[in-house]
Order: structure tokens, then C-alpha cells, then sequence
């Protein structure tokens, strides 16, 4: 995949994600980190923890948002460098 077509799918999974999340749908809104660390090389992957219920999507999101953003970052830059 190219950096540009990586841009343009993080792009939209990134507004996906904010929109569920700013309505409150953190169910949906783990569902989007899920698929965009599936976009991430084995390497860097995050080792997700399964939601368990309702109730832990929001402290999912919150733990794991950022580190996700993070290793989108570090592909970026692999990607970048080829």
C-alpha cells in the first residue's frame, strides 16, 4: 500500500471514528480502532483486548485511541522512507 492510499484510508476511518465518538457510540467508535490497527503492519499492530460488554467500549477507546494513533504515525514514517 502506498502513503497515499494509507492517507486516504486512515483519513476515513479517522472521521468514521470521530463521528461515533463525539455521538457517543463508543461501541462502534472501538469497532473503527479495531479496523485501523488491522491497516497496520503485523509489527506494529496493537494486541487488542476484546470488549467484554456496553460498558468497557469507553474506557477501551480512551486507552487505546492514542496508541493507535501513535503506531499510524510510525507506519507513516516506514512508508515515507521506501
Amino acid at each position: 500500500m502506498s502513503l497515499q492510499e494509507f492517507d486516504a484510508l486512515i483519513d476515513k476511518m479517522t472521521l468514521a471514528f470521530e463521528y461515533v465518538d463525539n455521538l457517543g457510540q463508543y461501541i462502534d467508535a472501538a469497532k473503527v480502532l479495531f479496523q485501523m490497527n488491522e491497516q497496520l503492519p503485523d509489527d506494529i499492530q496493537l494486541s487488542l483486548e476484546e470488549l467484554e460488554n456496553s460498558e468497557t467500549a469507553k474506557s477501551f477507546i480512551m486507552q487505546y485511541h492514542s496508541e493507535i494513533k501513535s503506531a499510524i504515525t510510525q507506519y507513516r514514517q516506514r512508508l515515507m522512507n521506501y
